[in-house]
């Protein structure tokens, strides 16, 4: 059984026991349980369930593991013979979620 659920405007295949790597969820502290309500998509065996847009009722739970950052990513700009260069970069934080059930209506 599986579900694709959007969490802050991305969409994830959630399955139980999976850990998802979602966009930073600020009030997210480690240990504490949540509910994505915005799912797209059931699928349980041979039955597809699809919402319009969303399942009304379905829920993704989810454990938060923790918070983190990814790897640095270099953004580099440069005109040539005009002597302008610019180079930045930034590291994109992340929370880690471990799925710990689906819930279908």
């Amino acid at each position: 059984m599986y579900a694709i659920v959007e969490i802050k405007g991305f969409q994830y295949r959630a399955e139980e026991n999976t850990v998802l790597s979602v966009p930073l969820l600020k009030t997210a502290k480690p240990g504490q349980t949540l509910e994505f309500d915005r799912v797209l998509l059931v699928r349980n065996d041979d039955e597809i369930k699809v919402g319009q847009p969303v399942i009304e009722g379905a829920a993704v739970l989810a454990e938060v593991i923790g918070n983190g950052k990814g790897k640095k990513k270099i953004i580099y700009h440069a005109k040539r013979r005009k002597g302008y260069r610019v180079k930045k970069g930034y590291r994109e934080q992340f929370t880690n979620v471990k799925v710990t059930g689906i819930r279908v209506p």
